[in-house]
């Protein structure tokens, strides 16, 4: 765990790396980034207790908030760059007015303290066209910044590309939702998209770079293209067709409403996020080509980076964690998180863990699923009438299990040895879909968490979930209750 201190390391040198917003999802990124590197890194955090299960045994997390100046004077000691990744959108109804405010106390305490440089990220802006709010109030951030007398290096950059951002999650959201779209005047307007990866690669190169007479670098993607076009693209990456209607009047209110209704963001970050992409982002200005060591990629080749690190994400996540970090109440259909439905159920059995992960090491096959073997024979022989696995593969050994073997028409992801079994289908359904199942001791013997997690491809897969969602909660929980009968019999004992 990171260090939760009101007080800082006076020992250190004066090489302190400080990260603003390392709870966001660029200054979490980048976060991971420079913990890899040899410089020591601080973050500041309004609540620690987050941010601290996140980063590595030597970043420090210290409690602050820059809307109160007194604790940045404990932040900032001994920190020589600072970066700044801190938005109030979607957070605060009067979110220019903190965002500024923050600006200020920011830079004020970063001088006080002898801080050589900050590094700001902003938007690209419009010159002589009139701003959007969520613009106007980065514009301003950046200047105050700036007034502080510190060195500011403004990175404005355009729509972010990675999975994660709002931007990207909002054309993901459209295009997996809806196969026909009413598309307004907005989604055809020029952007410069850039890669998650080259933005931190900008950061990065921002600590040593010397900017010279520039204190302001546009950046973008190699390509400009519009919204459309990115969801054009995402749709055929993804397999899916679109059919999108061009309506000439659908206003940045109802369009936000629209948007709290289909996508995961709220209809206030929808409309604001409307409001800045009325307008072309393009980078006129190309200074940073000439001051930074970077490539950047085209935005076909971000979309696609973005859909592959998802689906390695995916791959090794662990779902119950992220439900429990989560917060979001567990309801009927499961949790959404980002693209994916989660279910999941827990039960505690009075045996060891070892005793208890048994009958989950012997799961599929000759075993079967512990309750309702005739729907999981149904089930499978469906998927052969439409050219899938099915049930007949069984197990490749009746008792060893490693990661890579078939389950059924299951493929195991993750094997840790009476601890984690992680499946993932491999019949015919319109997504992807996972079964996971965990055991942890505790107190008075173990507890066993299931998890079903599933990402849908369009409405067919949003149908496939909630329609089949009450026939599966009772398979997953006539399951689990199996299993944890079938731990505390004895036939088990011959297989240890």
């Amino acid at each position: 765990m990171g260090n939760r201190k009101n007080s800082v390391d006076t020992t250190k040198s004066k090489q302190v790396v400080l990260i603003t917003g390392a709870t966001g999802y660029v200054g979490g990124k980048l976060l991971k980034r420079l913990e890899g590197g040899r410089m020591p890194i601080r973050c500041i955090a309004r609540n620690p207790q987050y941010l601290v299960p996140r980063v590595s045994s030597k970043t420090e997390v210290i409690a602050g908030d820059v809307l109160d100046p007194q604790s940045l004077q404990i932040v900032m000691q001994g920190v020589k760059t600072a970066f700044y990744l801190i938005h109030a959108m979607g957070k605060s109804k009067n979110f220019e007015h903190d965002e500024l405010l923050g600006a200020r106390n920011f830079g004020c305490a970063a001088k006080q303290a002898g801080v050589k440089r900050i590094i700001y990220l902003g938007g690209i802006i419009n010159q002589g066209q009139q701003l959007s709010p969520h613009l106007r109030s980065r514009k301003a951030v950046g200047e105050a910044l700036r007034e502080s007398g510190i060195e500011t290096i403004e990175l404005r950059a355009s729509v972010i590309i990675g999975a994660g951002s709002a931007s990207f999650d909002m054309i993901r959201a459209l295009v997996e939702r809806l196969p026909v779209m009413l598309t307004p005047k907005w989604v055809s307007t020029p952007n410069q998209p850039i890669a998650i990866k080259d933005v931190l690669d900008y950061l990065e190169e921002s600590i040593t770079i010397d900017p010279k007479e520039h204190n302001i670098f546009e950046i973008g993607g190699s390509q400009a293209l519009s919204y459309l076009n990115m969801m054009q693209e995402y749709g055929l990456q993804r397999g899916l067709r679109r059919i999108m209607i061009p309506v000439p009047v659908l206003t940045p209110r109802i369009s936000s409403l629209w948007l709290g209704l289909v996508t995961p963001l709220y209809a206030r970050i929808g409309r604001t996020l409307i409001d800045s992409i009325k307008h072309p982002t393009i980078v006129s200005n190309h200074a940073a080509r000439s001051i930074f060591d970077i490539e950047p990629m085209s935005p076909k080749e971000a979309i696609h980076l973005a859909l592959k690190h998802e689906r390695e994400e995916i791959e090794k996540r662990n779902w119950a964690d992220a439900v429990s970090s989560s917060g979001i109440p567990i309801r009927w259909g499961g949790v959404r998180l980002g693209s994916r439905l989660v279910d999941m159920r827990s039960i505690h059995v009075n045996a060891s863990q070892k005793q208890v992960f048994r009958p989950i090491r012997l799961i599929g096959g000759d075993s079967g699923w512990y309750y309702g073997n005739w729907l999981w024979r149904l089930r499978g022989w469906m998927d052969l009438l439409v050219g899938g696995v099915g049930l007949r593969r069984g197990r490749r050994d009746p008792v060893k299990i490693t990661t890579g073997d078939y389950l059924d028409w299951w493929r195991v992801n993750l094997y840790e040895k009476d601890h984690r079994l992680v499946l993932e289908a491999e019949m015919k359904t319109p997504g992807r879909a996972w079964l996971s199942f965990e055991v942890k001791q505790t107190n008075k013997g173990s507890q066993i968490i299931q998890t079903a997690a599933f990402q849908p491809v369009g409405l067919l897969g949003l149908a496939y979930w909630y329609c089949l969602y009450p026939i599966h909660s009772v398979m997953f929980r006539g399951m689990l209750n199996g299993i944890a009968r079938q731990a505390l019999s004895p036939v088990t004992q011959i297989y240890d």
